[in-house]
């Protein structure tokens, strides 16, 4: 059942128009998978759902006028979420068979999966995990109907005071406005949902549970304490093979556990959500940094640096303060001045620019800076490096004309895919998200501003997706999500275009014919978040970052005590070359000396013994133990350094190779100076 007995007159006639723009008439309102069947008994048995003129419904939900209608199967995207959030009632249906007194709350979908909040009088156990999804193996293959009735609220009210379910009583509470609930029905159990379902359990084989955790009814910690259920659903048993094998991988590349076997960072208590760098991390963190200054450089960005701690009122200006307010850090001066830690840079870096009037030759300038900032995450949402507190952007800004918007959306574009590629992600996805519903700035400068970005993507023939209403409040921005060594997505670097902070800052600059106008302003970050960019790349390399990245390049192991003092000044040698080098001279077998540096990822291991120091050599072999030979020491260096340039390096060389051949071929200097001049941005 689908609605109130009666609602929809039997006798009018329907054309529904399919996909692939097919048409088919029906001289009584129809439902979704009445419509299947007139297909074929295949659609029909996949059918999970129905999408009747853009909206999901219910494979059983009646079409009772002329309307366009997308038949959902597994293999759909809205496919596999239904069958998630049919997973999560199902969980209810277990629950409640095995915990009669459990108290059922919500149970959303969420990214890869599901779960189901529940109240009950003791904590679940992983003995009780496991006999709930043998349950919910047992239901599934009963292959049983899901029937969905809409009911009066009253009705629905009736239900759930005669089933205990307080909960419920509440959420119903908090939709003072619905008249009628949907209500469906796993055999004798009840849940309540907007839906759509599955319309038979039978979709619902390819899942598991996956973990247990606390919750807070309604996410408020002041509120009683729940239980929540994990799990994760398929379409089919092979992509849920893959999820798990995926899962294990990932467990295995944790960078929280990483971290401390490799001695990088760690965190703690007395600074929530804030790293302790030990020097191994910092010097990956330093590698970074010095990475993308140098790129910065070469774009020709200048780089600056802005206060950590502002006044209210700036934040106020820009919008922060209303837009932002729950995750800033903020304290009062003893005159009453409201300060706050800056939890953006773009304030800093607009006060920078109106530091003296700039005019239309000055433009563009692109201001970059490695800015500290401070957002208050909730305590249960940090997750190592990926969600801190306290964290470095690679932020620029970039001031420009109008006219010169769309080249510079180009060249921000270019430059965070190359140094994408350069850290080894080739699969890059865009997103262009539009205005959001809460928002400044009137509807022609978001169409300017959205246009821009357009134009840029649509110039570059590059692919994306929309994703409306998820831009800033000041402005649509680019997202760029990178596909890492298993296949998880991670959304990293951003481009926003904004024509409003200009606006409320009354920034200017003054044209050619000595008029003041207003710049247009660019907000890119490529890496995002330092300390988030590192963590996804120790995950991504498993430990195993590049030799150039590496926080140790290159270990020098003595066979025996005895040669101790030549791996020492071998490893002092590699370091006054440039190389992060240490030497191992514990008193300990070679083999064992291999063995737990190979653990520590290190790229090259150099063994020094008595003939390497009659010969003044060295033997080098791989992290993944490759024998590299025996080098003398002019060599070693040489093929060390090679293996540990930046990936910038040889671009940068290759561009210099390419400028002398250019000034050599020129008849006189004068002449191919002004040339090569003639090429520079």
């Amino acid at each position: 059942m689908n609605a109130f007995p009666g609602s929809v007159p039997a006798s009018v006639a329907v054309t529904v128009t399919l996909q692939d723009r097919s048409r088919r008439t029906f001289d009584h309102p129809v439902s979704v998978l009445e419509v299947a069947q007139s297909i074929g008994p295949g659609l029909a048995k996949n059918t999970v759902a129905g999408k009747i003129d853009g909206r999901l419904v219910d494979a059983s939900d009646l079409i009772d006028h002329d309307a366009t209608l997308h038949i959902i199967t597994p293999k759909d995207e809205e496919g596999l979420e239904i069958i998630r959030h049919s997973c999560a009632h199902l969980i209810g249906h277990a629950v409640k068979q095995l915990y009669p007194s459990a108290k059922m709350v919500i149970g959303p979908v969420i990214e890869d999966g599901f779960y189901y909040d529940v109240a009950y009088e003791r904590p679940f156990t992983p003995e009780d995990l496991a006999a709930i999804e043998a349950r919910m193996q047992e239901l599934i293959a009963q292959d049983y109907d899901v029937i969905k009735q809409m009911t009066p609220r009253d009705k629905a009210i009736e239900i759930f005071n005669a089933r205990a379910e307080n909960y419920k009583l509440r959420l119903i509470d908090d939709m003072p406005d619905e008249q009628a609930m949907g209500l469906y029905h796993h055999q004798e159990y009840v849940d309540m949902c907007r839906g759509p379902h599955v319309p038979n359990t039978r979709f619902l084989k390819a899942f598991k549970l996956t973990k247990l955790a606390g919750a807070y009814w309604r996410g408020d910690a002041r509120n009683e304490q729940l239980q929540r259920i994990y799990g994760t659903a398929w379409a089919d048993k092979k992509q849920l093979d893959a999820y798990i094998q995926r899962i294990e991988e990932a467990e295995k590349r944790d960078h929280r556990r990483l971290g401390r076997e490799l001695d990088l960072f760690h965190f703690q208590e007395d600074a929530p959500g804030a790293v302790f760098w030990h020097p191994r991390g910092w010097a990956v963190f330093q590698e970074l940094i010095a990475y993308m200054r140098r790129r910065q450089q070469d774009a020709g960005y200048v780089e600056v640096n802005s206060p950590d701690v502002m006044d209210r009122s700036l934040w106020e200006i820009s919008g922060h303060w209303q837009n932002y307010r729950d995750h800033m850090f903020t304290t009062e001066t003893e005159d009453g001045r409201a300060l706050a830690l800056k939890p953006m840079n773009c304030p800093g870096s607009v006060l920078l620019y109106r530091h003296g009037l700039k005019s239309y030759r000055d433009l563009p300038i692109r201001m970059g800076e490695f800015g500290k900032v401070h957002r208050y995450e909730p305590s249960g949402a940090l997750h190592g490096l990926l969600r801190v507190r306290h964290f470095t952007q690679d932020d620029a800004h970039i001031y420009c004309t109008p006219q010169q918007m769309d080249a510079e959306c180009r060249d921000v574009v270019a430059l965070v895919l190359d140094i994408y590629r350069q850290f080894g992600f080739e699969d890059v996805r865009i997103k262009l998200s539009t205005r959001p519903e809460n928002r400044m700035g009137d509807e022609a400068t978001w169409d300017l501003l959205e246009g821009a970005l357009l134009q840029a993507l649509d110039g570059m023939g590059l692919a994306y997706r929309l994703n409306p209403g998820e831009g800033a409040f000041y402005g649509p921005k680019l997202e760029f999500v990178l596909r890492d060594a298993i296949g998880r997505d991670w959304q990293c670097g951003t481009l926003q275009v904004d024509m409003n902070l200009p606006e409320r800052f009354g920034i200017e600059y003054v044209d050619e014919d000595g008029q003041r106008k207003r710049p247009v302003m660019l907000h890119r970050a490529l890496f995002g978040s330092l300390e988030r960019f590192t963590g996804i790349l120790i995950e991504h390399h498993a430990g195993k970052l590049p030799a150039w990245l590496a926080p140790v390049q290159a270990m020098v192991l003595s066979i025996t005590e005895e040669h101790g003092a030549y791996a020492r000044d071998i490893a002092r040698l590699l370091r006054g070359a440039g190389l992060r080098c240490e030497a191992d001279v514990r008193n300990e077998k070679i083999g064992y000396k291999i063995r737990e540096q190979t653990l520590q990822r290190i790229p090259f291991l150099l063994v020094a013994g008595a003939k390497e120091r009659e010969a003044g050599s060295i033997a080098i072999r791989s992290r993944e133990g490759q024998d590299l030979g025996v080098l003398p020491l002019t060599q070693a260096v040489a093929r060390l350094l090679m293996e540990a340039q930046t990936p910038d390096t040889a671009a940068r060389r290759e561009a210099q190779r390419h400028l002398c051949v250019r000034l050599n071929s020129q008849h006189t200097p004068g002449e191919a100076a002004a040339n090569v001049l003639e090429t520079v941005p």
